[in-house]
């Protein structure tokens, strides 16, 4: 069973942590998001989880901006130091409401109804879930132009992607640059998530051709991608934890 958990105070999400650890071993927590703008990016890039921990007020909205942004129907488990939520949190697919701090008896109660109530989903349903994540058909090759000419450039050939001067534009091994017709964010869904990482808010990498990972100022990592002559890439803050488990996999 996989979890995700929204929050934006770095000790709250601890705490759940810790308790999910002692209470649901069974209960694989895939990564931990902080903001309304980084949870919409990471589900609609990657497959959803079973259950959401998720924090009411994150530091830029409400986090049923996720829900209502993103159509998705995954069970969710609200956590909140506030109460007055509680109607339009059980609107939604709420399993239970939990209000801070989260203790044990509490959260064993949630994950009891959650047990019940959602891992009855119909195995038909689940099962075309998984088989239109299998053959999503990610993109395989970049059409550019180059002057007067085009080119069609294979993804195995694609070191990363990045935005400058609000353009966007394609790195191939060979240390050159096409431009494209597509944001970061649009190329985050045609590409296939296990090979490409964005990890700031210019730069998509490719795993294949990172060849050094090094410790930056706090909380941060720089990395050295292969044929890529800039002084190092930096992982954002907010995507450290998220990149680590993408290398782990």
């Amino acid at each position: 069973m996989t979890a995700v958990i929204i929050e934006d105070e770095r000790l709250a999400a601890e705490r759940l942590v810790g308790l999910l650890n002692q209470t649901a071993p069974d209960i694989e927590i895939i990564t931990s998001l902080e903001s309304v703008e980084q949870s919409i990016n990471w589900l609609s890039a990657n497959p959803l989880p079973d259950l959401i921990f998720m924090d009411i007020q994150l530091d830029d909205g409400i986090s049923f901006e996720i829900l209502e942004t993103l159509k998705i129907e995954v069970p969710v488990i609200f956590t909140t130091a506030y109460n007055e939520y509680a109607i339009k949190a059980f609107n939604v697919n709420s399993v239970d409401y939990l209000l801070k701090p989260v203790d044990k008896v509490a959260l064993d109660r949630a994950l009891e109804k959650f047990r019940k109530v959602f891992r009855t989903i119909d195995m038909e349903e689940k099962l075309s879930r998984v088989v239109e994540q299998i053959s999503k058909p990610w993109k395989t090759r970049f059409f550019v132009k180059v002057g007067s000419r085009f080119q069609s450039i294979p993804v195995t050939e694609i070191n990363c992607f990045y935005v400058e001067e609000k353009c966007t534009f394609l790195k191939t091994i060979g240390n050159k640059n096409y431009a494209l017709d597509y944001s970061l964010d649009q190329l985050q869904k045609r590409i296939d998530p296990k090979t490409f990482f964005r990890i700031n808010r210019s730069y998509i990498v490719n795993i294949r051709f990172i060849t050094d990972i090094i410790s930056y100022s706090t909380n941060r990592l720089k990395l050295k991608i292969e044929n890529c002559h800039d002084e190092g890439l930096i992982v954002s803050r907010d995507k450290v934890c998220e990149f680590k488990h993408w290398l782990d996999q």
